[in-house]
């Protein structure tokens, strides 16, 4: 920041001081989750999946378009993330008997037991990149953190999306 008051000292860059931060956290975020997903062969969208699934409770079922929703992507890229977890044998997918057009997908034992294992290390890995804030810092934080994504999602900011409509981010 100091330097953009150099550079350019009419700017108001004041917001680096959230985003700077947001987008530094995020990069060590990103690294640190990376190394439990690349131990155990699994993508970031693939651990999503079988997450939706695995608490899906009792069955560890859900209908295609239910676990779309459930993971912010659209069905034709749920498709091949399913796909792949199914070539793995992670899950399975089945037709409803009732009606065709319905497509269920199951977590298979294997894929329960690796979405547990994964996840079991994975929330460690979150709480312990936590460590530094108090409980109450850490739910301040989140609340402040829901506070910033609805001001950013309601921004208008000349992009071509709508407050309300679909983005990039969630989309895909």
């Amino acid at each position: 920041m100091a330097h953009w008051a150099v550079a350019r000292p009419e700017l108001d860059v004041s917001a680096l001081k959230v985003f700077g931060r947001l987008h530094r956290s995020f990069l060590v975020y990103k690294a640190r989750i990376a190394t439990t997903f690349d131990e155990y062969d699994i993508s970031e969208a693939g651990f999503d999946v079988l997450a939706c699934l695995r608490r899906a409770v009792p069955d560890h079922r859900l209908t295609a378009g239910q676990l779309a929703e459930q993971t912010l992507v659209t069905t034709g890229g749920l498709s091949l993330r399913v796909k792949r977890l199914e070539d793995a044998g992670l899950v399975r997918r089945s037709k409803d008997p009732h009606d065709a057009r319905v497509v269920y997908v199951d977590l298979t034992p294997e894929g329960a037991a690796l979405v547990d294992r994964v996840a079991d290390e994975h929330f460690a890995k979150l709480r312990l990149m936590l460590d530094g804030l108090s409980d109450d810092d850490a739910a301040e934080l989140a609340g402040l953190l829901g506070q910033l994504e609805r001001s950013a999602r309601s921004a208008v900011l000349g992009d071509g999306l709508d407050p309300g409509e679909s983005d990039p981010i969630t989309a895909g």
